[in-house]
């Protein structure tokens, strides 16, 4: 039977998309870990958390959509040299998530407020291959790939609880196993003149040429081996020099090989922005993204789309975010007009922990208005009506004194809002809830 040809910029594109968040990842880990710690807030060497301490203010435009809900608690790990202890205090019931995310975006533990608990707790993130014994009290966690980062979120309920979230923050620790028992003692840091620390991570990744992307893909994988459940993929791209523990040789490559390679991060990349719209189902105007999130099998396309996107996103059962498209009438939002999202009785957002609706403007970026709200939810002293429903006005000028408790702010331009549930209950999940349609009143 004679050998079966394959399109080789179709293999391209399938390699590209596969190995697209490990170079997402790697190159994101070498920005944020080249700082000392706290310079900027969010950035640390490796083996440190960075904390942030305050929600992001009105001009605030480093990160698109960010959340009013929680702090953000970061930190990169290197488990070469043996376990690394992730420390969590006892929060008194405040909801907190530290999920752990191996190079290939997989979260492969997410200890905290629905799977572990408040009290304070040890985990061993242990790497591959590794053996011995662990101190009383230090529950293991085996680890995919020798580096994983952390994206911690604390409960934070305004501004006047930020001396609360602080004291939490600063009980998150991490600490080499070789080093339990004893005082903390960060290696010394320097920075790598090298790394490129004003070009955001993924304008680097997409600028790369293929021949670069896939030398860099190769090298990681030497460090980082691909999930068992890969077999499949790793046989199709080995057709054109892909393979786990070995380096990327584009002159081993014919002519053919190398010209179709030239054109496949344009394709990919145009695949991603094409298929993004579609990876949700949308109910009353709302994109609801509540399949294949922070554990990913082997869906490739979602897995690149949601690290090009959102990388570091959680697993739907400890946070999903309902995204608006359309109102009622199937038309974007805008500030011009006035909104209302009206629940029924017994039909509030169904979490555990709690929800909220954050507006947005066009961008992703938070709008400065009259009263500095930007988010609004259940942790809000918000006016229910008699029956138990309840009345959320999206609106550029005021509602009335009398429903301002219930007034999401919306810039004067085209609105982006998404909603977001903390420990959503299983109906949100599988579709027996969805957010109601946001009806234009004015």
């Amino acid at each position: 039977m004679s050998e079966r040809r394959f399109d080789l910029r179709q293999l391209g594109v399938e390699a590209y998309l596969y190995l697209y968040p490990l170079v997402t990842m790697e190159v994101t880990r070498r920005q944020l870990t080249n700082s000392a710690a706290g310079q900027p807030p969010g950035r640390a060497p490796m083996g440190q958390f960075a904390h942030i301490p305050a929600f992001p203010s009105a001009d605030f435009k480093a990160v698109v959509r960010p959340n009013f809900d929680t702090l953000y608690s970061s930190a990169w790990l290197d488990l070469s040299s043996g376990p690394v202890v992730v420390s969590a205090p006892d929060t008194g019931g405040r909801y907190y998530l530290l999920p752990v995310y191996d190079m290939w975006t997989d979260v492969f533990a997410a200890p905290g407020w629905r799977t572990t608990g408040t009290a304070a707790q040890h985990h061993a993130l242990v790497p591959p291959g590794w053996s011995g014994s662990l101190p009383a009290g230090v529950s293991p966690v085996k680890a995919p790939t020798l580096t994983v980062w952390i994206i911690g979120r604390t409960q934070a309920n305004g501004p006047s609880d930020y001396g609360a979230v602080h004291q939490v923050q600063a009980g998150y620790a991490v600490t080499p196993l070789d080093q339990w028992g004893q005082p903390a003692s960060p290696p010394p840091f320097e920075a790598d003149p090298a790394v490129d620390m004003t070009t955001p991570p993924l304008d680097q990744v997409e600028a790369m040429r293929a021949e670069v992307f896939f030398a860099l893909a190769a090298e990681l994988m030497k460090i980082h081996p691909p999930h068992p459940t890969d077999f499949s993929v790793l046989a199709r791209i080995s057709r054109i020099g892909l393979r786990p523990g070995e380096s990327f040789d584009p002159g081993q490559l014919d002519p053919k090989t190398l010209a179709a390679l030239d054109t496949v991060p344009k394709a990919a990349q145009d695949l991603m922005t094409q298929a993004t719209p579609r990876l949700a189902r949308v109910s009353n105007g709302w994109s609801m993204n509540t399949d294949t999130m922070g554990v990913y099998g082997n869906f490739y396309l979602q897995r690149a789309i949601v690290a090009r996107v959102g990388l570091g996103a959680n697993q739907p059962e400890d946070a999903i975010y309902p995204l608006l498209e359309a109102d009622a009438d199937g038309k974007p939002l805008d500030g011009s007009s006035d909104y209302l999202c009206h629940f029924a009785a017994g039909e509030l957002p169904p979490a555990d922990a709690f929800w909220s609706i954050t507006m947005y403007d066009e961008h992703g970026f938070q709008a400065a208005n009259p009263i500095n709200r930007f988010a609004i939810g259940d942790r809000d002293r918000l006016a229910y009506n008699s029956d138990g429903s309840l009345d959320i006005y999206i609106q550029h000028t005021s509602p009335g004194a009398g429903r301002e408790a219930n007034w999401l702010p919306a810039p004067a331009g085209p609105l982006g809002i998404t909603m977001r549930l903390y420990a959503p209950q299983p109906e949100a999940l599988d579709g027996r809830w969805n957010p109601p349609p946001v009806r234009r009143i004015r």
